[in-house]
Order: C-alpha cells, then structure tokens, then sequence
C-alpha cells in the first residue's frame, strides 16, 4: 500500500510538472503566433492592422498600386501557405479546433508536432495577407500540438496524452485573450467534454502558467476598456430574450454558409490543391477592397460597433460581409478560427438590435454597447454550444460583472434555441461532415442492426421491498452479484447494489430496521427491441449495477451484462 502510495504520488508530480511546461509552452506559442500575425499583416499591407484604417491607404512598398494592393494580397498569401499546408500538414486547413477534438476523441490526443509549426505559418499568412479569420482557433491547435508531442516524450498513458493536449489549449487561449478561468472552461467544454478532478488540477496549473507569460510579454489590460452597462428596466430583459433568439438565428446561418461556401469551392475548383488558396484569394481580395473592415480578424471594427461608431444599418452589412468573408477565406483553404468571426458577427448584431431598440424606446434610456457585448458571447455560445465558456470569456474579457445576468439569459437563449434548429456545433459539423460523430463511441460497427433481446440472459433472483438489509445481503452473496433487482407486486423498481446494503449495515443507524425500500436505486432499464448501440453508453458508464435490467411492460424480463456486449464488441477485432 505504501509503495503504491509513493508512486501515485509521483505521477501526480510529474503531470504537475508537464502541465507547467505545457503552460509555459502555450504562453510563449501565443506570443510568438501574435508577432508572426502582426509581422505578416505589416508585410503584406505596410499597417499595424488595415482592418483599422480609413482611406484605402496604399502600400508603403507599392504606392503605384493605390488601395488596389488588396485585391492581391490574399492571392499572395494563398500562393505561400497552400504549398505548406499541402506539403506539410493537411490538418493545418480550416478552422483548428474540429481537429483537436478528433484527436482527443477519436485518436488518443496524438497530434503530429508538425502541426503546431505550420499552422503558426499558415494562420499568419492568411490573416496577415487579409483571410477573414481569428487568431484564437489556431493558438488553440498549436497548444494542443506541443501538448500531445511533449506528453508522447514523456511516454505518457493516452489519457495523460488527452489532457496535457487539454492543458495546451487551454494555456493558448489563457495566453492570448488574458483570460486563464475561460481557457480551462473551454478545454473541458468543447474539447475534452467532461469535467474531471484528475485533469481540472493540469489544466488549471497551465491555463494559470500561460495567462501570466502572456501578461508579462502583452500586456493585462482587459481585450475591451469600456464605461459600466446596466440593466435600469425589468423591460429591458425581454429586450435581451429576443436579441438571444437573433444571436441563435445569426449563429446557425453562419453555420450553414460557412459549409455551403466549402461544398461551393469543393465543387467549383478543378485545379491543385495547393493553387486553389491563390485563385480564391482573388475573389476575397474584391471583396477587401469593398469593405476593408473584412481584413484580417477586425478587432477594431469589433470595437467601433460597441463604442457605437457605426450606423445600423452600416453594421448589419458587415455583419453580413463578415458571413461571406470568413466562409470564403475557409473555404478556399485558408488557415484560420471561427471564434473572433462568432465575436464580430455578435458585434454587429447586438450594437444594431440596441441602436434599433433605442430608438423604438427612447424611454429607457438603453446603451447599444451594453447590447453588443452581449450579442458576441450570444453568438458564439449559439455557434459553439459552449455557453459557460461564452459567459466566462466575455466577462474576463471586458471586465464587465454589471450586465453579467443579461448575458447569461441571452446565452442561455442562444443555445437552447440554436441546439433546437440545428443538431451540430460549428465545430462538430465539420467532423460529422466527415463521418465522424463524437456523441457515439468509436467503431461500434460490431453493434450496428443487434437488439437488447439478442445478448439478454434470464434475470438474477429478484429482491422484494420487505426484505431487512441482513437478507438483502445474504441474497447478494448467495447470487455471487454486487446487485439484485427489486420488484414490487411484479413491477421493476430498480436495484440495490452490495455498496448501499454494505453502508447500511456499517452505517450509525440501526440496521435491523432498514428494508430493501429504503435501499432501491431508480436505474433506468432498456426494452428487449432497443438496439445495442443506443444502450451502450449507459451501460458502460453503469456504477456498480452489474449491468442494466431489462423489462418489458413493466416486468422484469431479463438482465443485460456488460461482459455479453464487450465480448461481442472484442470479437469482431479479432
């Protein structure tokens, strides 16, 4: 006992250690890929961030070309970063995160090392060169990159691997927004999908690691400096419930269009793969040079529409040329996220809906910036079912605590609504797209067309609510269980597990006066017709239940073990 002990304790400090280096990984990765970005973006442009100009102000280095200069950077931009993504690493396409949560779920968080290097490469030229695309999805694939590889070195088991690929993304979004409690929200909510004691610790450590790196190289300034917002008037949250069914409706459209574009580029190009990134750039580059607010990831434009900068009727057309934009930009292959687009489009969205409200009611005194702030977290928690992320970023991201019930109120809008229209998240779209559901386990083919019926053995001798506890656990030794059914004038009611009778007999109160009644556990049983497939997660997941009972109008007709489907399932690798 005491030498198992002493090496629990050692993994414990070694996975502490390599979720300090991931973090100190994932710190310096977001700032070398911010510099790689604004390096790309002066290079391409001769500005800090064209997106914030006005003007059409020509290149420094090509003054004869005037603004036109635009219309061709983005097709210089694909003629570098197509080869590399081609030649290197194919998973450098598109948006990033997708590909992380493939890896953790479907291929035991490897990722190529690789990745982290040309996806740095390819995201800042094509943001550099005016791709239409955030910062935040690539830091999030390079963090996970340098996590998997650092966690492969150390010869890690694969959930070790899991979750310093976990630590890795959660240090990049740490690092690069200031915002270390929304990097370990989104590692477990969109990423790993679950929240475990075992990894909350690492990831933590690196979110915590990477948000103090990133403060000492850029800054702790919050992403937005805004006056306070308040809510005056209980009417005014009636006036957020219908900007959350907008930001829903806004979200799922950027879905779909986003898709649709690719499937239009799919479809329309005939050429290498590695030119096609220069052909579409041309089509990007005239829309550019339309609206050069579609330059890069357009905080400043993010920042006029709160500050309340623009008409309108001005920001619904950004709003729509945003949709365009990003959906071009990926689906010509470029590299880059669908975050800071969900924070624009949000943006755009709440400073017109607040503008608009404002003027219907002049009464209440409303401030459209109150409801652009909104809108950002409403729209990516629609996009990306992740509305604890989506409340916790925006608020460590403005600082703003006044407007925080609003928020959640409009988020929770967002994705109700939004999981009601449309099954899949921005992110896992592109994976089902694929043939790849993360909501089923991996390779249950061995499942597919069999029924409950076919693996079902007679049931275990059934326990009867009068029972004391002393025969309950007699009847649990006897049948050789840690559970027996309990049935009740021939109607199932659930279990008791040899735990629970265990604790009772060991527990303060008298034993002699506790019956299988006050023992029964309600566990939710499956019909002999209910396919195996559809049963297996909770089955699997069943705690010390032996399995699950089977019941059939209400009777106890069978008992479903785990062992009859695992067998079947490790047959057909054989």
């Amino acid at each position: 006992m005491a030498v198992l002990t002493r090496l629990r304790r050692s993994e414990n400090t070694v996975l502490i250690a390599l979720a300090l280096v991931v973090g100190v990984l994932g710190g310096f990765g977001a700032i070398a890929f911010r510099r790689l970005v604004e390096t790309a973006t002066w290079i391409f442009t001769g500005q800090a961030d064209y997106a914030a100009t006005t003007g059409h102000p020509a290149h420094p280095w090509l003054p004869w070309l005037g603004g036109f200069f635009v219309i061709l950077a983005p097709a210089v931009g694909g003629l570098l970063y197509g080869p590399l993504v081609q030649r290197f690493a194919r998973e450098a396409r598109g948006h990033g995160v997708p590909e992380v949560m493939y890896a953790i779920h479907r291929r035991g968080g490897r990722i190529p090392a690789r990745v982290a290097f040309v996806k740095a490469l390819a995201s800042a030229l094509t943001i550099g060169s005016g791709g239409s695309v955030g910062r935040e999805g690539p830091i999030v694939q390079i963090g996970s990159a340098l996590g998997s590889s650092l966690a492969r070195a150390a010869r890690l088991d694969e959930g070790g691997v899991r979750m310093l690929v976990a630590c890795g993304a959660a240090g990049g979004i740490a690092a690069t927004f200031n915002a270390p409690i929304a990097g370990v929200f989104f590692a477990f909510e969109l990423l790993l999908g679950s929240l475990a004691a075992r990894s909350l610790g690492a990831i933590v450590i690196s979110a915590v690691t990477a948000s103090v790196i990133g403060r000492v190289f850029l800054g702790d300034e919050p992403f937005l400096v805004l006056p306070e917002f308040h809510v005056d008037h209980l009417a005014e949250y009636v006036l957020y419930v219908v900007l959350g069914v907008l930001a829903a409706l806004v979200a799922v459209t950027f879905t779909r269009v986003l898709y649709k574009v690719e499937d239009w580029c799919d479809a329309v190009w005939r050429g290498p793969e590695w030119a096609r990134p220069a052909a579409g750039g041309l089509l990007l580059g005239l829309l550019l040079f339309v609206l050069p607010q579609m330059y890069g990831v357009g905080y400043p434009v993010l920042e006029g529409a709160v500050l309340g900068r623009y008409a309108a009727w001005f920001l619904l057309v950004l709003l729509a040329a945003k949709v365009v934009a990003t959906s071009l930009t990926i689906g010509i292959g470029g590299s880059g996220g669908v975050f800071a687009p969900s924070l624009f489009l949000g943006a755009m969205l709440g400073a017109a809906f607040g503008q608009g409200a404002a003027a219907l009611l002049p009464g209440l005194g409303l401030d459209a910036g109150a409801y652009a702030l909104v809108g950002m977290a409403a729209v990516f928690a629609g996009a990306s079912r992740a509305p604890l992320t989506a409340v916790i970023i925006l608020f460590e991201l403005t600082g703003e605590y006044t407007i925080i019930l609003p928020l959640m109120l409009a988020v929770a809008v967002s994705t109700l609504l939004s999981g009601a229209i449309t099954r899949d998240s921005i992110y896992t779209l592109k994976l089902r797209r694929r043939g790849v559901d993360l909501a089923q386990r991996a390779d249950t083919r061995a499942l597919a067309g069999a029924a409950v019926r076919d693996e079902m053995t007679p049931a275990p001798p059934a326990l009867r609510t009068g029972l004391t506890v002393d025969d309950a656990l007699a009847a649990l030794v006897a049948a050789r269980r840690h559970a027996l059914p309990v049935v009740d004038q021939g109607a199932y009611l659930g279990v008791v597990t040899s735990a629970a009778a265990a604790g009772a007999v060991t527990g303060d109160d008298d034993a002699a006066d506790v019956t299988v009644a006050q023992l029964v556990e309600r566990r939710a049983p499956v019909a002999p017709d209910d396919a195996l497939d559809a049963v297996l997660d909770p089955l699997l997941e069943d705690d010390g239940a032996d399995g699950l009972a089977v019941v059939e109008r209400g009777a106890l007709v069978g008992w479903l073990h785990q062992d009859a489907v695992l067998r079947r399932l490790a047959a057909a690798h054989r």
